[in-house]
């Protein structure tokens, strides 16, 4: 058995990859699938289609390969986390289309639970601001506006998850319903410190533990693949969140160590160890792990779990498909570097993309994309470099919170992601955070973390020095920029900002 299969479901495509025993990428396979904007603030999946894509890139890169099935020796999962689905246990079908993390439908309930005093009690259980990103008013939703919902889920007809759970549910043929714990973190339901979903937040949802996921560890015996599927009985013993699992594919095992991934939003996580960190700037506290390596996935223990310091940005790769798909300014992602470098710098435009609210640090459901400082004179070449200016900004942000929350100077950010291939944003990003900015020589991290998950629990690595040991530095983005020109480009960032927030509510 010499491959692990991660397989990674994103918010607009399902990937399979395959990793050897060097943690090197033997095949992959990727497919697109519908992105649905029913109404102004909504986004949808349709989960049967992100089942159906996930299942074809798993068998086209067995195909490809021509490796036998038999030759897996285990499957990890990792999934655009927070993304909500209500399924009936009996038929396996949703009922009702996969409300995704970006969806702001919610955002009224969050102000009512607010405006109750519920915030800090959220807060202090989950690690969680009180925000329609999460998982919870998503499934009170569901459960409230679907019709019969509410009352089939109390008697025990109806099963629900986030992504995990249900590719979990579907791979095992409807054997296993379960989650990990850094999905279940992101739910808005699981108390942290004592690893349990938590019966006050229960009662605050009006959601019935019934519906509810069984939470194991992230590296363990989680099921087993139906061999009709595959056509081998793969256990699956990896999964995390796709934010976690990159955090453990760049080998930040220690307290301190941060990476960045950029993807449809960019996603910032310090290790901060076997505590539960405490934000004095709007960051999340999240668990990042629990039990690499522990071969009994029955139950959770305190002692077992890694926890993280969280930034989210809702647009970060987004930013850069709107440039492509709503201005059609570029073709194609990749022609987003050669524009914005057909300029010297923006003169003085800021884009703002807060199409979906503002994440971290402002958490404002209510901000919307703003452009400001355009004159006769700006062009194409513009707001491309603006876009690209946006995305490290919003990084920026991030890092200096999370500088200030923990006292950690970080030495270097390790970044990931799609668009961590443009050199332009990574160079903007060492300029604008003042630290160097490593990209190492696999990106395909969030696969990576979900297949060392894996790897762990059947001995397929020994220890986490052994996946230490295969990270390694392909290039490396030294900062460039005075503290003098950092410190304006940041204020007149934030001014920009200050024009987005709350538009939609004036």
């Amino acid at each position: 058995m010499n491959y692990i299969l991660a397989l990674d479901q994103g918010t607009t495509s399902s990937r399979a990859l395959l990793f050897d025993r060097a943690g090197a990428v033997v095949a992959t396979a990727q497919r697109e699938f519908r992105q649905s904007f029913p109404l102004a603030g909504w986004v949808e999946h349709d989960a049967n289609e992100i089942w159906r894509t996930q299942l074809v890139v798993a068998r086209e890169v067995l195909a490809k390969t021509q490796i036998s099935p038999d030759q897996v020796a285990a499957i990890g999962i990792t999934n655009q986390r927070e993304t909500t689905v209500l399924w009936d246990r009996k038929t396996g079908e949703p009922l009702a289309p996969a409300i995704v993390w970006q969806d702001r439908r919610t955002a009224g309930r969050c102000d009512a639970l607010r405006a109750q005093g519920n915030e800090a009690m959220i807060q202090k259980k989950t690690g969680l601001q009180l925000d329609a990103y999460f998982s919870a008013t998503k499934l009170e939703w569901l459960l409230d506006k679907v019709p019969g919902a509410r009352q089939r889920a109390q008697t025990d007809e109806l099963a629900f998850g986030t992504i995990d759970s249900w590719l979990l549910w579907k791979l095992t043929g409807g054997r296993v319903h379960a989650t990990d714990a850094s999905n279940a973190s992101r739910t808005m339901l699981f108390n942290i410190h004592a690893l349990a979903w938590d019966d006050e937040l229960l009662r605050l949802f009006n959601v019935p533990h019934s519906v509810l996921p069984q939470v194991l560890p992230s590296s363990g015996e989680l099921g087993v693949a139906d061999v009709a599927l595959l056509g081998a009985a793969i256990p699956i013993t990896g999964m995390a969140g796709d934010q976690q699992a990159a955090t453990f594919g760049q080998a930040c095992f220690h307290p301190g160590m941060a990476k960045t991934t950029y993807g449809t939003g960019c996603f910032m996580l310090m290790n901060t160890g076997a505590v539960a960190p405490h934000s004095r700037h709007r960051l999340l506290g999240t668990v990042a792990w629990a039990g690499p390596g522990v071969g009994d996935a029955t139950s959770l223990q305190t002692s077992q779990a890694c926890y993280a310091l969280e930034g989210s940005v809702f647009m970060g790769g987004a930013t850069v498909q709107w440039l492509r798909d709503g201005l059609q300014i570029i073709d194609s992602a990749q022609d987003v570097e050669a524009l914005a470098k057909s300029v010297a710098d923006t003169q003085d435009v800021y884009l703002v993309p807060a199409f979906a609210g503002l994440g971290a640090p402002h958490w404002d459901a209510y901000a919307r994309g703003t452009l400001v400082g355009m004159t006769r004179g700006t062009g194409r070449g513009h707001l491309a470099r603006a876009a690209l200016e946006a995305i490290a900004l919003q990084v920026a942000e991030v890092l200096h919170a999370m500088r200030d929350d923990t006292g950690l100077a970080l030495r270097e950010m390790r970044v990931d992601g799609g668009a961590c291939r443009n050199d332009l944003l990574m160079q903007m990003q060492a300029d604008f955070t003042g630290v160097p900015v490593l990209r190492p020589r696999v990106t395909e991290t969030t696969a990576l973390g979900a297949a060392y998950l894996a790897g762990l629990a059947v001995g397929f690595w020994s220890s986490a020095d052994e996946i230490s040991a295969q990270w390694q530095v392909e290039s490396r983005f030294e900062p460039r920029m005075s503290d003098a020109a950092r410190e304006l480009k940041l204020a007149r960032w934030q001014q920009a900002v200050a024009h987005a927030r709350h538009w939609a509510q004036s």
